[in-house]
């Protein structure tokens, strides 16, 4: 028995692995590759069930801040700062919905949806997502702001850190945008 190419075409020959590997590795690891795409939907089912859950979250909030302004007839001085998070959550649902969607569409197929909701390229995802995160960032310094315990010194340390990560959010926004169009 000849292992690799036999000198005599009629001898059997065991086909060395190298051989084997791509004469037909290659054609399963393409398929291998191929077909493990569709791993991404447990993270897209996840994502998506995580969406629902903060959709009930800001739904939830948005009762307790409806009650608020009905009880209070209007007076809490809570009441912008609930508007605020009711905001703030339905946000956060976007972002999870945004990333299912941009995910699916990506990796799996198109999807019927308008632009707005559904990235097309990584690049248009991050600077979707940088966009949703700095109005979250800045919702987050507002309820900061409007919480009474909160020194004077924090409260600066607070609005520094929001300013650097928004900054940061939006520079590498722009500057993806500028290197993806070239």
């Amino acid at each position: 028995m000849n292992i690799g190419h036999p000198a005599n075409p009629n001898q059997f020959s065991i086909i060395s692995p190298t051989v084997f590997f791509f004469a037909f590795g290659e054609s399963y690891m393409k398929l291998i590759i191929e077909k493990s795409k569709y791993l991404v939907l447990v993270s897209i089912i996840a994502l998506l069930i995580t969406f629902a859950f903060s959709l009930f979250w800001g739904v939830v909030k948005s009762f307790d801040t409806w009650m608020v302004i009905i009880n209070t007839a209007g007076h809490s001085p809570d009441i912008t700062l609930k508007l605020i998070k009711v905001v703030d959550s339905f946000l956060i649902s976007l972002v999870l919905y945004l990333l299912a969607a941009s995910i699916y569409s990506m990796m799996i197929g198109s999807l019927d949806l308008p632009d707005s909701l559904v990235a097309r390229s990584l690049p248009e995802l991050k600077s979707k997502l940088s966009s949703i995160m700095v109005l979250v960032i800045a919702i987050h310094f507002i309820e900061v702001l409007f919480t009474q315990e909160v020194d004077g010194l924090n409260l600066l340390y607070n609005a520094v850190a929001s300013t650097l990560v928004a900054g940061a959010l939006i520079a590498f926004t722009a500057i993806g945008t500028k290197n993806s169009d070239h």
